[in-house]
């Protein structure tokens, strides 16, 4: 079976908010969708899991939170689970967490309409519905505690898992009274804290999953062990497309500790007692290849159908005035081509997945960051309905919207059939990066019109890619069209009266595009703010003054530019080869400016010296996990501009571990510094803006130190020696 590409319908504060009643003395707080559905769903019994339950406190007075989004790193985990302490007056260091099975009823994000953590939108999609949740639970707590001792709710207050009455001195714990407060009714309409009201929102809570990683009882999908397992990796088609011609696995079957060997159409994994007998085997066997249709394809054709389609018309992302009429009344006309290749998402734990099928069903344990995804498709791969398809969603050691897609888990259970018992199928580092579901490749033909005061009077952008969300989402493709592809492209802050923008999609032959931390904007943040560096040097003005000019109605981007400014000290003296780059950026639901400052040997190796970052992300829930996913998305950034890049020989990805996909290593990491603006807002994205923003600002950073204008990534070195 596959999942609907429809998405589902989206939230209303009120049809969100729904309680369910549990046997035995738990109250159980549910949300839910609006699907049509408008009786209570009750829970059978009193056991700690209800799939339609987000909070349930015990009789003991234990918080459970049923997480629908997942922790990989980004702190979700302890923001969310504040939302619901915040309102139901609890210590957020005592709920406990679980991980949300696969029910996309209940547990889609509200804002992409499916089961997902992407797109840095889990704040946003929970910020009201789990802050009511807990709301709701706490005023029907405090009505319980009332109705027994015989006062008015009002006169009683919620205080760390307690209700009080402060005139008799009177307490009790939360767990005394959820047999009670199960019986009120849910509130329909629930008064939230005000934000100066706010104990634990917009303050550092201590993260909730840090003692278990500093202790090691954290688990990840690649810790999983159950009883009997075994381990396996794969060797697959080195050229996407690829069949399986030959194999010769007598070698490889005479290593010790290895078991059998799985042949699949396209893929072979040899199956061990573990990893170090899997890599032998993998190593004995003699395979050959069928390159198909694919076999001689190169880098150099994907770019070249891209240049071709930047020369005719795409679909049209956004018009306003008459761009090309404007474009035709300029005094100074600026233009420019760019180019972004590919990327791997790399993530710290190697792809993995551990599958058994047993007694009719086919049980999963992994980390994803679509939960319902993976077991649709699982289950189309194990042949079995979905209900017979249990997935155990684990802890991620990166995701970077790798776990979005399913390939690994597909491949894990088409070589599970196979297998008597468990298995755990683990990629190694090589086969990874080589069979990546990569971040587009793009390319993009930019203009610009000054008129004779040197203001920008017209824009024209058009640039050609792969949509990754017309394979992911369907629905969402509509028109030639997809938000994520033109996310930094359209909607920009500055005021431009005639702005004109076309997207055109083209597939890369064979090569499978994904979400890639940022996603459209780690493209279009870096042509629109370089693009617009260039314009303000051919208009003769200072960067910060060109843009500054530009952001008259919209002021907060303008405090957010002035802020990273002042911190960074634009427009000092620097020495020679030395640069300061700015960029401005609004998305994901945040604005960012970047000041960052670099150096340039005279062999042209770039040194990142400085980055100053300035945010508005709305009420940053926890500053500490705001300030970290900021630095981290920035390290992110500076990697994929630096040496970030995938390339086809041949039909063959030729990068293949961390020697050929550099990373950035810990000495070339500059000082980070993050400055957030107060607000009362509510809360924007923040995972991947600093990524996006840091590439522009960069370039614009390299060209203030060289006069040399970088317009494809990677930065290229040698056009910057001395």
């Amino acid at each position: 079976m596959q999942p609907s590409p429809n998405p589902k319908p989206r939230l209303s504060r009120r049809g969100f908010l729904h309680a369910s009643v549990g046997a035995g003395g738990a109250l159980l707080l549910g949300l839910r969708l609006p699907i049509g559905r408008t009786a209570a769903v009750e829970a059978s019994d009193a056991s700690l899991f209800a799939p339609n339950a987000f909070v349930q406190i015990d009789p003991g007075g234990q918080v459970t939170l049923t997480m629908s989004y997942v922790e990989m790193g980004q702190g979700t985990y302890t923001a969310i689970a504040t939302l619901i302490a915040e309102e139901l007056e609890v210590d957020p260091t005592t709920v406990r967490l679980r991980a949300a099975p696969p029910n996309e009823a209940l547990y889609a994000n509200p804002l992409l309409g499916v089961q997902a953590t992407g797109n840095s939108d889990a704040m946003r999609g929970a910020w009201l519905p789990l802050r009511q949740a807990g709301a709701a639970a706490r005023q029907m707590l405090v009505a319980a505690a009332a109705e027994r001792w015989g006062v008015e709710p009002a006169t009683c207050q919620a205080r760390l898992g307690e209700v009080l009455h402060p005139a008799t001195g009177r307490r009790l714990g939360y767990g005394a009274l959820t047999a009670e407060a199960a019986k009120h009714r849910v509130p329909r309409e629930v008064p939230l804290k005000s934000p100066e009201a706010l104990t634990l929102i917009g303050r550092p809570v201590p993260r909730l999953d840090v003692p278990a990683k500093v202790n090691g009882t954290a688990v990840y999908g690649i810790d999983i062990r159950p009883p009997g397992v075994k381990v396996a990796t794969l060797a697959q088609s080195p050229v996407f497309g690829g069949r399986l011609r030959s194999l010769d696995a007598e070698a490889a079957l005479g290593v010790t500790g290895v078991r059998q060997v799985v042949r699949l159409a396209d893929a072979v994994a040899v199956v061990a007692d573990h990893m170090g007998a899997a890599l032998k085997g993998l190593d004995a066997l003699v395979i050959q290849w069928d390159d198909g249709a694919l076999g001689t394809l190169s880098t150099d054709d994907i770019a070249a159908d891209l240049h071709a389609a930047t020369l005719a018309p795409g679909a049209v992302a956004q018009t306003t005035g008459d761009a090309h009429q404007a474009m035709a009344n300029a005094l100074t006309r600026v233009e420019a081509t760019y180019e972004l290749p590919f990327l791997a998402h790399a993530t710290m734990e190697p792809m993995n997945c551990t599958v058994h099928f047993h007694d009719g069903l086919c049980e999963i344990w992994v980390g994803t960051q679509a939960i319902a995804r993976a077991q649709a498709f699982a289950a189309r791969a194990a042949g079995l309905p979905p209900n017979r398809v249990i997935l155990h969603n684990q802890l991620i050691g990166g995701g970077f919207g790798r776990r979005l897609d399913v390939d690994g888990i597909v491949r894990a259970v088409e070589i599970a059939r196979s297998v008597d018992g468990p298995v755990k199928v683990i990629w190694t580092r090589e086969e990874d990066i080589q069979h990546d579901m990569y971040r587009p490749y793009w390319h993009d033909r930019i203009a610009a019109g000054l008129d004779d005061a040197g203001r920008l009077t017209a824009w024209t952008h058009r640039f050609a890619g792969s949509s990754v969300a017309a394979r992911w989402l369907p629905a969402a493709f509509k028109d030639g069209l997809d938000p994520d592809s033109t996310e930094g492209a359209v909607d920009l802050v500055y005021d431009i009266p005639n702005f004109h923008v076309e997207f055109a999609r083209v597939e890369p032959p064979g090569i499978p595009t994904a979400f890639w931390r940022s996603v459209g904007p780690s493209h279009n943040s870096f042509v629109t703010e370089s693009f617009v560096d260039e314009i303000a040097h051919a208009a003769g003005q200072d960067p910060l003054a060109f843009r500054r000019a530009l952001l008259a109605k919209s002021p907060r981007a303008r405090a957010v530019l002035d802020l990273a400014a002042e911190k960074a000290g634009w427009g000092g003296v620097l020495p020679a080869r030395v640069g300061q780059g700015l960029a401005l950026q609004h998305a994901f639901g945040s604005l960012i400016a970047i000041v960052a400052t670099v150096e340039i040997s005279p062999q042209g190796d770039i040194r990142v010296r400085r980055v100053v970052c300035a945010v508005d992300c709305g009420l940053a829930v926890n500053p500490d996990i705001v300030e970290a996913q900021v630095q981290g998305a920035v390290i992110f950034g500076i990697t994929a501009a630096l040496y970030g890049e995938i390339t086809l020989k041949r039909g063959r990805v030729e990068q293949a571990n961390f020697d050929t996909y550099q990373m950035l290593r810990i000495d070339e990491a500059p000082a980070i510094e993050v400055h957030i603006v107060p607000s009362t807002e509510a809360p924007g994205g923040i995972g991947e803006v600093g990524t996006s923003a840091i590439m522009p600002a960069l370039a614009n950073a390299v060209f203030a130190a060289t006069g040399t204008r970088l317009r494809r990534l990677p930065f290229d070195a040698a056009k910057l020696k001395a």
